[in-house]
Formats: C-alpha cells, structure tokens, sequence
C-alpha cells in the first residue's frame, strides 16, 4: 500500500496483493471486485486500519495495452466512478515507485478512459470524462430545511449542487455542513430524485465565496457517499460545477477556474471542448505519506473492517473466504 494525500484528501493505492479480476473492462472488473471480493474494500478503507473519509484505489490490469493501468475507485461505503483527487493520488504514488514518467499517459476507469499528465513528482493534470448538467434548478422540499434548489451534474459522478443554501462555509462549521447536506442527500434519495438512467446523486456540493488569501473563484464543501466531506476541492464535483458554468456562458471553454475546497486547498480546472463536449482538466498536487503492507489475520475479528456492510457477511466470509494465517497486501511486487 502507498498513502498520499491530494489537498488534504487521502488516498490508499493497492499496488500489489489484489485479487484475479477478469480481464474486460473496468466496469466489469468492478463488477467482479463488488460481488466477489469486496472483503478487499471494507479490509483496506474501513476501520481499524482505515477511517471513513479514506479513498482506496485498486490498480487493475487495463483492456488497453497502451493505458498505464487501470483504476478502481472506493470508499468506506462501495465504489465510486471516477476520482479526480485519486487520480492525481495515484500518479504521484506511481511517479514515487519509480513506475511513471513525466508526460500524457491514459488510465482506465470504469466510467471510461481518461488521461494524465504527470508535471513532477507531486504536480499532476487529469484530463477527465466529458462532463454535463442534466437538470437545472431542481427543486427539493425538506422538513429541516424547507426548499433547497440545485443541479444536477456529471462530472464522473453524480452531483447535487447548490449555491443558494445559506450556510457558511468555513472549516469550523463542517459539522453543520455535514448535517445539512446530509438532509439533502437522504431527500433526494427517499423523493426519488436521480440521474437520467436512474442513477443515485450520491455527491452534495454546496458553493460559495472563496477565502481573500487564496485567489480562488469560488469555496465548496462536498459531501461524498458514506457521510463524509471531501478534504480536497474534489475534481469530479469542481467538473460538474464548471460543465455548468460553461453552458451558462459564465465560463469560456480554456479558461481557468481556481476551486478552494473547505480546508482551503486549491484546483485549477479549465474546459476543452472536445466533439461538442465539455472535457475539463484538472490541475492538482499529491504527497506521498506512507507505505506499508497490510496483514489479514485469520484469529482477528475484525480483519476484513469494521462497518455496515461488512457486519452484514463478515460471518459468510469468515467461513468461506480466503483460508489463509495471514493475507498480505503490500507493495512490494509489481502489479502489472
């Protein structure tokens, strides 16, 4: 394992230790990931070893013999689709294993292909999914807050984004932040309020002024899928946000937006248009933290994590997952 963080948000790549996925595409290795071996997820990202706003990422084996890899996505509730922070997080974590060289390389993600642009060791650009708004102005009605309006925007995932909330958006608020986005999430949820093919709005972006000293555009807190705000500027939810911008003519196609997330770290993100759509480029920097290998002891009751989900089969696994003293997770082979 390598630990980085990308503006504050962290990130976990598998390097080494994973199981055999298929070899097909990364929406079917996610597939396989999900139904057969999610003990990986809930072992890696989930207490003890992890904490719920920790982002794992399993390097896969890519469809693309030209692609750097594959990329699987992960938090302490399922799978995300793409993700821009862990993206930049992954690429610093292949530049330190001596694995990446400056330049354009492609990566796979379920969502789809992307690019990357490693700078140096720590500055990364990811060249991400073409990104769109479906809804504008949506309204939500909610007991605690009456009507909250927002749109609803891809930008590698599904976004909620509101910038009349009347919140305060500053770092010694985030447990009220977290309270009210959370409301939202669980309304748009139970109104059935979703994507165009039915997918979930598991993301919450609330905006507002950015901080005088850090020459921003604009502020976000964003709320990820299991409760927790994201560290960094978050580049899928900033993706979405400029797809708005530029169909609102507030934003030209090439022009740089500086996103400042809750902590105060900040994105540069600018849009090409690419075949009438809107392809934004994020610009981010990651830190590696830590390497370590992760032991899975068969006596330890709590080897495959500490969670909702993992409460529901720990048992089934336990009998009939991997009969083993200790699995090891590590970065100490190569993964390809």
């Amino acid at each position: 394992m390598i630990d980085s963080h990308t503006g504050g948000e962290p990130t976990r790549v598998v390097v080494a230790g994973g199981p055999n996925l298929c070899k097909s595409a990364l929406a079917a290795q996610l597939a396989v990931l999900r139904d057969q071996h999610d003990w990986l997820r809930s072992s890696i990202v989930n207490e003890p070893r992890g904490s719920d706003f920790l982002v794992g990422a399993l390097l896969c084996q890519p469809v693309n013999p030209a692609s750097m890899g594959g990329a699987i996505f992960f938090n302490n509730v399922g799978y995300l689709g793409m993700c821009g922070h862990g993206t930049i997080g992954l690429a610093v974590t292949l530049a330190f294993l001596g694995r990446l060289g400056t330049g354009v390389h492609r990566l796979e993600t379920p969502p789809g292909e992307i690019s990357v642009r490693l700078h140096d060791s720590n500055r990364v650009t990811v060249s991400n999914l073409p990104s769109y708004r479906y809804r504008r102005g949506q309204s939500l009605c909610t007991p605690e807050f009456g009507e909250v309006r927002g749109d609803i925007a891809w930008g590698g995932n599904w976004f909620f984004l509101v910038s009349d909330h009347g919140q305060r958006l500053e770092y010694d608020n985030v447990g009220r932040l977290t309270d009210f986005t959370r409301v939202i999430r669980r309304e748009l949820d139970r109104q059935g309020i979703r994507g165009p093919g039915g997918e979930l709005i598991d993301h919450v972006e609330l905006f507002g002024p950015a901080s005088k000293s850090s020459g921003a555009d604009s502020r976000n807190f964003v709320l990820c899928p299991g409760g927790v705000y994201d560290r960094s500027p978050c580049g899928t939810g900033t993706s979405a946000k400029v797809a708005c911008l530029i169909e609102d003519g507030e934003l030209a196609p090439g022009e740089v937006w500086r996103q400042e997330s809750i902590t105060g770290s900040v994105f540069e993100v600018r849009a090409i248009l690419r075949d009438r759509q809107i392809v934004p480029e994020i610009t981010g920097t990651a830190y590696v933290t830590g390497q370590s290998t992760l032991w899975l002891d068969s006596s330890d009751p709590f080897r495959y994590g500490i969670g909702s989900s993992s409460k529901e089969w720990i048992s089934t696994i336990a009998d009939n997952g991997p009969k083993i003293q200790h699995r090891t997770l590590s970065a100490n082979q190569d993964w390809r």
